[in-house]
């Protein structure tokens, strides 16, 4: 029988790369589009995932471009060959500019909706977006919600609103696809593993440099709000179960934990891990991100401002839809208390890994 060919953006980054694998345990061929500077190194996972097998191709192009910076065989073979699609490339940096974002969110996910529709036999895109698509929507916010009229807290969040606008409005019109919304995701639970520090790193980062007693301000509201983490294996398991399945076309899934730490919950935890207590001073929030944009501060605390803005993020994830068609399968976020120990290790033992993103 001859082999699904599946056409995927995002590898080598973080879930691109893991992905991967479980496509391949499931007898996939694997066409991937490699941006040129990435390309030595995708070489290298791909060798180190499939050997000398034709299992992965790479694909040198840019989403950034019309055509995805394909030549014309390449594109006629890839629309010809591949009968399903994986979209996971993206801009992951809360400071990301907006012409970056728009540029890379939003105009690639609509040279990649383009492009799928133009193969010969399309039976799936899936599109990875995110939780926080919901912006600073007060309250909770749903797998059937989408535009709730809400503001947002950087470029990164509105830049994948808009794409996912643009996924949906192309759902309606009739192309198979499933959308996956992870919250935030950190590194493996069991190891720890990751590849850029972000997120809650900038706060472990900190708490690690903090021997004794951390200082940390505390906006108003702060301590009670809920900062939602996954960790990647459950991420990449969860696509990898949700995608294969009939029933999951036309689907939205939040792969979100159903009992986030609070801020204060998730601090405490990962002081514990890092061997340090925290001091926690109230303080406003606009005056502490004015300070950490200031770069002496920025480079004592390693923290980005942006993060400022999940410390009183009014949202609550639910995923009722994701817990039910994964219900049986053992695949479920694990409670935050039980790999943030994993996560200190990592950390502690890769210090060379940095915060930038992929670009």
């Amino acid at each position: 029988m001859a082999l699904v060919t599946v056409f995927l953006t995002g590898f080598p980054g973080f879930l691109g790369s893991a992905l991967i694998e479980r496509l391949l345990d499931r007898d996939r061929r694997v066409a991937c589009l490699v941006q040129p500077k990435y390309r030595e190194e995708a070489g290298r996972r791909a060798a180190e995932l499939a050997g000398e097998d034709d299992e992965i191709r790479l694909y040198e192009g840019d989403i950034t471009e019309s055509d995805l910076g394909l030549d014309a065989d390449d594109r006629t073979e890839l629309q010809s060959e591949c009968t399903e699609a994986f979209h996971l490339a993206a801009v992951y940096d809360l400071g990301v500019s907006r012409a970056v974002g728009e540029a890379v969110n939003v105009d690639g996910t609509e040279h990649v909706l383009d492009f799928v529709e133009g193969f010969d036999d399309l039976q799936r895109l899936h599109y990875v977006s995110t939780c926080y698509v919901s912006g600073r929507h007060d309250g909770v916010f749903a797998e059937d919600d989408l535009d709730v009229g809400q503001t947002f807290n950087n470029h990164y969040e509105a830049t994948k609103f808009e794409a996912e606008v643009a996924v949906q409005e192309r759902m309606a019109a009739g192309i198979p696809a499933t959308i996956y919304r992870p919250a935030i995701v950190v590194g493996d639970s069991e190891t720890g593993r990751t590849e850029k520090y972000d997120g809650p790193y900038y706060l472990l980062k900190f708490l690690l440099d903090q021997p004794g007693v951390a200082a940390l301000p505390r906006p108003p509201g702060a301590g009670d709000c809920e900062i939602n983490v996954v960790p990647r294996d459950y991420v990449v398991d969860a696509i990898d179960h949700l995608s294969a399945l009939e029933a999951s076309e036309g689907e939205v899934y939040q792969l979100c934990d159903p009992n986030p730490p609070t801020v204060a919950e998730m601090t405490d935890a990962l002081a514990a891990a890092a061997g340090t207590r925290v001091l926690s001073v109230p303080a406003p929030k606009r005056p502490v991100k004015r300070a950490l944009a200031w770069q002496p501060v920025r480079r004592w605390t390693g923290i980005e401002p942006a993060v400022l803005d999940y410390f009183d993020h009014p949202t609550r994830y639910v995923g009722p839809r994701a817990r039910e068609h994964l219900a049986g399968t053992g695949i479920a976020p694990p409670p935050f208390e039980s790999y943030v120990e994993a996560m200190a290790r990592f950390v502690r033992g890769h210090p060379e890994i940095g915060s930038d993103a992929r670009a």
